[in-house]
C-alpha cells in the first residue's frame, strides 16, 4: 500500500496539480491585495471617501452602543452586519482572477490549435490488392489493375 502511493504521488500529473495550487494560491493573494490597496482606494475617492473595506450595513448594535466608526470596531463591539465592501472587494477579485484565467486558457488554445495540423491525404487504398497508391493514380503499381477515374 505504501509502494503504491509512492507511486501515485510521485506521478507527474499529481506533482503538476501541487504545484498549480500553490502558484494558483500566491497568485490569489497578489490578485486580493491589488484590489484592496489598488484598484478600490481611488474608486472609493471617486464615491465620495468611501472606504469599501469599511463599507458595512448594521443589522444589530453590539454590546457596545453605535455608531462604530470601522468594520473591526462593529465587530469587536459584538455587531451584527452586512459587511458589503467585503462582498464587493471579493467579487472584483474574483472577476479579475477569472479573466485572469480566461486569458492563459484562451492562450494555450490557441497554441494548441496552431501545432497539430491534420495531415494532407494524399494515397488510397487499391481495392484489389490493398496497396496504398497516390490518389492521382489510375492504374495500381502493385497489381497494375485499372483504377476507376476519381475514386477506386
Amino acid at each position: 500500500m505504501l509502494k503504491e502511493f509512492k507511486e501515485f504521488a510521485v506521478k507527474g500529473n499529481v506533482v503538476d496539480m501541487a504545484v498549480g495550487i500553490i502558484i494558483g494560491a500566491a497568485f490569489g493573494s497578489i490578485v486580493s491585495s491589488l484590489v484592496a490597496d489598488i484598484i478600490m482606494p481611488p474608486v472609493g475617492l471617486l464615491l465620495g471617501n468611501v472606504d469599501f473595506a469599511n463599507l458595512f450595513i448594521l443589522l444589530k448594535e453590539g454590546k457596545a452602543p453605535g455608531p462604530y466608526g470601522s468594520l473591526a470596531a462593529a465587530k469587536a463591539a459584538g455587531a451584527v452586519t452586512l459587511n458589503v465592501g467585503v462582498f464587493v472587494n471579493t467579487v472584483i477579485s474574483f472577476l479579475i482572477m477569472v479573466f485572469s484565467i480566461f486569458i492563459v486558457i484562451r492562450s494555450m488554445n490557441r497554441f494548441r490549435s496552431r501545432e497539430v495540423a491534420p495531415p494532407e491525404v494524399t494515397t488510397k487504398e487499391c481495392p484489389y490488392c490493398l496497396s496504398l497508391i497516390s490518389l492521382k493514380a489510375t492504374r495500381c503499381a502493385h497489381c497494375t489493375s485499372e483504377l476507376q477515374a476519381g475514386g477506386r
